[in-house]
């Protein structure tokens, strides 16, 4: 075991565990943001370069500070080693030039966009952006490239965080797109024409965190912030799907089918392109209950989640509020 300080909070973490992970065991706000590394994806990490913290004491042994920011989520801990994150301005200074830089080329069409409202990048640029850009070039822009009928492929959006490419290696058998050419000429795409069709291709989507590749199906639909999620799962009968995912409804009709994401926005159990594009039917589905979505979420607006009510405890409520939530409950 390893014990480090992350931004005066000591935590103790298992030798080997990254910088990151250990900033998550201790959670909120000290957390840095990671837009290319998964934790479900073996290899990603260490790309996009907005995790990046100040190491002012490598280790006990070598108390030495690093000479440079360090990748928090490729770095592991030594016993010892302080880091700090909000605490320094030079790693705050560094996320901002990064995520001017990852905006560079990005389109501003968020008012278009399928992925406004739960978009990593959206969230980066809100807390870490500025109002204005230095770059006076011209954007980058790439030709129109049709993957299939499911999903659409907007390479302009794309910061190059190889997530989509991971997910296709690791859960289906065979990977037929990839990153082409070097540079600023680098892109995905299938090189030979070909249509992203595994059965567990649609995951590329939820794994995405800005809005390269989106659901044909649910494409210019409706937005996700008038929707209601809603837990759900069935029996299914691919192996290797969990069966269990998020429905985003308006009334009664199912918009879209997701995974499940956690709190720092990573899929643990991945589903099939069964459950995702061809159940979107209520009957389709067990009902587990409303989702639960951050107060800090967009997606939160009018999504009110109510406390379950426990009759050994109710003589302890107000009567109006006894009554106003066993009303809503009813």
């Amino acid at each position: 075991m390893a014990k480090i300080t992350f931004d005066g909070i000591e935590v103790e973490v298992e030798d080997g565990t990254t910088i990151l992970n250990a900033a998550r065991k201790i959670g909120g706000n000290v957390v840095p943001p990671a837009m290319c590394y998964y934790s479900s994806l073996k290899g990603s990490g260490g790309k996009c370069r907005v995790c990046l913290v100040k190491v002012t004491a490598g280790s006990a042994k070598d108390p030495r500070p690093m000479p440079k920011l360090v990748a928090s989520c490729i770095t592991p801990v030594q016993d010892g080693m302080v880091v700090e994150n909000t605490l320094s301005e030079q790693a705050m200074e560094a996320r901002k030039g990064i995520v001017e830089m990852l905006l560079i080329n990005h389109p501003l069409d968020c008012p278009v966009c399928d992925q406004a409202g739960e978009c990593d990048l959206q969230n980066l640029s809100y807390e870490h952006g500025t109002a204005g850009t230095r770059y006076e070039e011209e954007r980058r822009t790439f030709d129109k490239i049709d993957i299939g009928p499911l999903i659409q492929l907007h390479m302009t959006r794309c910061i190059l965080c190889y997530r989509c490419v991971y997910t296709a290696d690791q859960l289906t058998e065979k990977r037929v797109h990839g990153v082409l050419g070097r540079g600023d000429a680098s892109e995905i795409g299938t090189y030979i024409e070909n249509s992203l069709e595994n059965e567990f291709i649609g995951n590329v989507i939820d794994v995405c965190p800005v809005g390269a590749l989106t659901d044909k199906t649910f494409r210019f639909k409706n937005r996700v912030w008038f929707t209601k999620p809603v837990d759900a799962h069935r029996e299914c009968e691919t192996p290797g799907c969990c069966g269990k995912v998020v429905l985003w409804s308006r009334g009664e009709e199912v918009l879209r089918v997701t995974a499940r994401k956690d709190e720092y926005g990573e899929v643990k159990e991945f589903i099939c392109n069964t459950c995702r594009f061809d159940k979107k039917e209520m009957s389709d589905w067990t009902i587990e209950g409303p989702r639960h979505i951050a107060r800090a979420s967009v997606i939160a607006a009018n999504h009110y989640e109510l406390p379950i009510i426990n009759p050994h405890v109710v003589s302890d409520l107000p009567e109006h509020v006894v009554d106003t939530q066993v009303q809503d409950q009813k």
